[in-house]
């Protein structure tokens, strides 16, 4: 699903109202022709399509991840998955204002990079990173990595966001990133490793031990890198469950 199908982030359009629309057969902004809906919501549609138009044209999905319910921010994610972020840190405790960021993993374009606290974890060199960025994915990143980042690093993060945790809630998929990765069967090389133990790791290194910084990256880098396959599992069944069994999959299919 592209953002081209939803009319959900309009002012006074909600799930039943573009329900409806796509059992009538506007299933994308070109088939919009003001019919179905009254006038003031069909002109507010009409200027939402030619805003949006002209943000797309300049990559910007800005505006759709802020008017979009957190449950719905995967709905512009096809537009922009070829440069999404994905991002995953490490802490010393669950208090920005007390505790330490010790790793910052960025995935993207199939390669991931970590930073670390006290050698290259620096906000010049994060901000570098978003910069080439379109969008952040995260896992519960709306209430604790991005927040803890900003207090942290003294930085801005201003990304379009698509926090998993809450796409994943429409799916009744909860609990931990781990029991997702289980229930979805992503699989991963450490699957013992807790976020208690990340902590324990980076007192270990702080003491001297290198590997126990080498353990603690790989974990890092394991909880960033599945993010990817977590968000193309999630987009896939939205589509399905959201669009497909309202639409059809010969009318879903029949644009891009």
């Amino acid at each position: 699903m592209y953002i081209e199908n939803s009319f959900l982030p309009v002012r006074g359009v909600g799930e039943t109202t573009e329900r409806r629309l796509w059992e009538h057969g506007i299933t994308h902004w070109d088939e919009f022709d003001g019919s179905v809906v009254g006038p003031t919501v069909a002109d507010r549609i009409e200027a939402f399509i030619e805003d949006g138009r002209r943000h797309l044209e300049a990559g910007d999905v800005s505006p759709f991840a802020e008017a979009l319910p957190a449950a719905s921010s995967w709905r512009f994610y096809e537009n922009v998955r070829e440069d999404v972020c994905y991002l995953d840190i490490e802490t010393t405790g669950l208090d920005a204002a007390r505790h330490d960021v010790t790793t910052v993993s960025l995935h993207r374009r199939g390669d991931t990079r970590t930073f670390v606290n006290g050698q290259d974890l620096t906000a010049d060199a994060l901000r570098a990173e978003l910069a080439a960025s379109s969008a952040l994915v995260t896992f519960n990143g709306q209430r604790f990595d991005v927040p803890f980042l900003e207090t942290a690093l003294d930085i801005e993060i201003a990304l379009p966001h698509i926090d998993l945790m809450y796409p994943c809630r429409k799916l009744d998929l909860t609990g931990g990133l781990k029991r997702i990765e289980r229930d979805l069967g992503i699989e991963r090389d450490q699957p013992d490793i807790s976020g208690r133990d990340a902590v324990r790791l980076w007192h270990q290194y702080e003491r001297g031990d290198d590997d126990a910084l080498e353990t603690l990256v790989q974990y890092n880098q394991a909880d960033t890198a599945n993010l990817e396959p977590l968000m193309e599992t999630v987009a896939n069944q939205l589509h399905e469950t959201v669009f497909e069994r309202v639409c059809g999959e010969t009318v879903a299919g029949r644009h891009r």
